[in-house]
């Protein structure tokens, strides 16, 4: 089982990747999906990513000035936040919401017959269904990312200069210190990668639902916690190959 279950999901990677380059592209599919999830994560994740960049910048900065470089806290603030809270917040939602959704809809085609309706007519259920999702969920992810970034930094601006004292210019200023384009770029690689993962582990657990309504609520159950575990190995791969490669900016 062990070996069985990994075997079968990346035999499902293996054949979404041929089946992404068939044509015709299922565009209108593609829109509705990436609507939907936009539409489910959107104020969510604004809401998540202002208290996150609000925490981040009172623990941030209360360390800094403490070690009395208070004018850095911009800097390490840009630097936590787009470097990490930024995607894993992005794709701890697109997982949640947008993924247990998916998971849902293909378990219900799934026990439904549907499926099997659509390979009897000749109809890649992938190419149909599956690759259209997956590129949704890396396509909203990009955007979502940079939404997290951006909201996460006014959140740790306005805490920062309201509750902790500090000044506006040397909160902007400090940003360039330490943070550099690379960071984004890392960012915006690791919410695509988690996105595209999101989608995949969706429709695996759609596809293989068993046992009728119960058996798609397990299969979104574990949609969720196989995401959320796999993300955060991905996570702690893509950031080590990134220091490993990418130097550090000097300060």
């Amino acid at each position: 089982m062990l070996v069985k279950e990994p075997g079968r999901f990346f035999a499902l990677c293996l054949d979404t990747g041929r089946a992404l380059f068939k044509w015709p592209f299922q565009w209108r599919e593609f829109v509705q999906q990436a609507w939907f999830i936009v539409s489910v994560t959107v104020v969510p994740t604004m809401l998540v990513a202002i208290p996150f960049g609000g925490v981040l910048s009172l623990q941030v900065g209360g360390l800094i000035r403490q070690l009395g470089a208070q004018s850095y806290t911009g800097a390490t603030a840009v630097v936590a936040i787009v470097r990490e809270a930024s995607p894993l917040v992005t794709s701890l939602l697109v997982a949640g919401a947008a993924g247990s959704a998916m998971c849902a809809d293909i378990g219900s085609r799934k026990i439904r017959e549907e499926i099997d309706a659509m390979e009897v007519l000749g109809i890649n259920p992938l190419h149909r269904l599956v690759v259209p999702r997956m590129l949704a969920c890396a396509f909203v992810a990009l955007f979502l990312n940079g939404l997290v970034s951006v909201v996460g930094l006014m959140g740790g601006y306005f805490f920062n200069v309201m509750l902790q004292g500090g000044t506006p210019g040397a909160y902007l200023a400090s940003f360039n210190a330490i943070a550099q384009l690379p960071d984004l770029l890392q960012a915006e690689f690791k919410a695509f990668v988690f996105g595209i993962t999101a989608g995949l582990v969706a429709a695996y657990k759609g596809l293989n639902a068993k046992g009728g309504p119960k058996g798609v609520g397990d299969a979104v159950n574990q949609t969720v916690v196989i995401t959320f575990m796999l993300l955060f190995l991905e996570n702690f791969l893509i950031s080590t190959l990134y220091f490993q490669f990418v130097p550090s900016k000097g300060m």
